[in-house]
């Protein structure tokens, strides 16, 4: 039985399309590489996805049993949030309209597994109500 962690990042300030370009990226690696790998990407998101595998990580390593080395990056997904609405503004559009300047958001979950953890961990994890959340894998 393995151990999974959760952390998640709601209201996130950019598109889910671009948080999915970088979670793409970290899927089914092992922590330590997807973190080395967040820390030299280029693109904006991966600031993001870092904080959230960082505390993903950190959660995971509350338990004794854990260790760094062996977490795995086990489900990622990123889905889209409310457009932010306060202070709308406007652009122009076709044939002299004004269309409103969409400001997205996206929620960014990640999950960690010890996939060697005995069933004492897992059973630590299911009581906190680390592995309530269930959604699509995009």
């Amino acid at each position: 039985m393995s151990f999974e962690v959760r952390a998640v990042h709601r209201y996130a300030r950019m598109g889910s399309y671009k948080a999915r370009l970088v979670l793409d990226m970290i899927r089914g690696r092992t922590a330590n590489q997807a973190l080395d790998d967040l820390r030299n990407d280029r693109h904006r998101a991966s600031r993001f996805v870092y904080k959230v595998l960082a505390s993903a990580v950190a959660n995971a390593l509350q338990n004794p049993e854990v260790r760094a080395n062996r977490l795995v990056v086990n489900k990622v997904w990123a889905h889209e949030g409310p457009m932010l609405a306060g202070g709308m503004r406007w652009r122009p559009g076709p044939q002299g309209r004004a269309m409103p300047i969409r400001k997205r958001t996206c929620h960014i979950h990640v999950y960690v597994t010890d996939p060697t953890a005995g069933p004492a961990a897992a059973a630590a994890g299911s009581e906190a109500g680390t592995g309530g959340a269930s959604g699509e894998q995009d």
